[in-house]
């Protein structure tokens, strides 16, 4: 089981990888893509690729060295809808470093700020919620749980 996990990560990695080193060739190629948006946006899909896959196996490799698990309201493995929503909702992390598409971005010291700012009132917000878990798990009716 332990190899096949690595396996599964390790193909994980390649894949995103390749994608990279394609892109940047394609660039080089075609200068038209090269743009940060596409970047950001194959990057941020690569991303949902590798969440989504493991999170419909239950956990992603550090997931499973910290022994928890992702279930959904019912203790069933996700679906590949409810692991989507999950990623999107999670992104509610990363919602400060949307003022630099403002035009009057911040320095990378002010963003660091505001972002670890947000970070603790976000962690501190689990706190209100019945169960302690975070906002986006609720909203996207998923569950950490101590693997077993």
């Amino acid at each position: 089981v332990q190899q096949r996990t690595e396996r599964r990560i390790s193909a994980a990695l390649r894949l995103v990888m390749v994608a990279v080193l394609l892109q940047s060739a394609l660039a080089i190629v075609l200068p038209a893509l090269n743009h940060p948006a596409l970047l950001q946006a194959s990057t941020l899909t690569l991303w949902g690729a590798y969440f989504v896959y493991f999170w419909q196996r239950g956990q992603t490799l550090p997931m499973k060295t910290w022994r928890i698990t992702i279930v959904d309201a019912q203790g069933y493995r996700l679906t590949r809808i409810r692991a989507l929503t999950r990623y999107a909702f999670s992104w509610i992390w990363g919602l400060p470093l949307l003022l630099q598409l403002t035009p009057w971005p911040l320095a990378v010291t002010h963003l660091s700020i505001v972002l670890g700012v947000w970070v603790v009132l976000w962690m501190l917000a689990s706190r209100l919620h019945p169960q302690g878990q975070f906002w986006h798990d609720a909203w996207a009716k998923t569950q950490l749980l101590q693997a077993r």
